[in-house]
């Protein structure tokens, strides 16, 4: 259950979830005052928040949506927010070095002035308020899969299975692929591929069995 924890001079802080306390104590010293003061921050920008563990992190909700989520690793702390939109051009740059928006932090120098910082925070808050969904970020299509040689000899001596496997589109064609060179030896390649080309012959997918469940 959430608790009421010794705040710093001047600063009361609501409660909070003592599991983030033990996250916190068990970090790297590096990290502890990093998550403090990360925690103090999001705090005092929105004091309706709520603390709570998610993916094993420690969280902040507002309204029972995630507003931001912070975490420690072995060499550099992580912050972010669900709505990532809120950190502006700020994460732009930085979002492929670590998890979050700010990259890896690995002192209190790589966090942004408390200004700042509130300032986004306090945007994020508005736009869990205002119902705004949180932007996802695209991820590239994946380039055509490239038929391995056994498969596209095995496809030619079978006319019915080159047919079907012609008219799949790329992500059928790559169900078969993967499916055929992710096998660790080679008789299990070779089963593989027997077993794609007569399901093919009959115009199935790699996947049929489960299709019209």
């Amino acid at each position: 259950m959430p608790r009421r924890r010794t705040s710093p001079p001047g600063f009361d802080m609501p409660t909070t979830d003592p599991r983030i306390d033990a996250y916190i104590a068990k970090a790297a010293p590096f990290a502890q005052p990093i998550l403090e003061k990360l925690r103090e921050q999001v705090h005092k920008a929105c004091p309706e928040v709520v603390e709570t563990i998610k993916w094993s992190m420690p969280s902040f909700t507002l309204d029972g949506k995630i507003l931001a989520h912070m975490a420690a690793f072995k060499a550099h702390c992580a912050f972010g927010f669900w709505q990532r939109e809120a950190a502006g051009e700020a994460g732009e740059d930085k979002r492929s070095e670590a998890m979050g928006q700010f990259g890896r932090i690995e002192a209190m120098a790589d966090l942004p002035g408390a200004r700042e910082l509130q300032a986004m925070i306090k945007h994020a808050a508005e736009l869990i308020r205002s119902g705004a969904p949180a932007a996802r970020e695209k991820k590239p299509p994946k380039p055509p899969a490239v038929a391995p040689a056994d498969l596209l000899a095995a496809l030619s001596a079978h006319p019915a299975a080159q047919k079907t496997f012609d008219a799949f589109p790329p992500s059928k064609q790559r169900d078969y692929i993967e499916w055929i060179t992710e096998a660790k030896q080679a008789a299990t390649r070779e089963k593989r591929l027997a077993q794609a080309v007569e399901w093919m012959a009959e115009g199935k997918s790699r996947n049929w069995k489960y299709e019209n469940c």
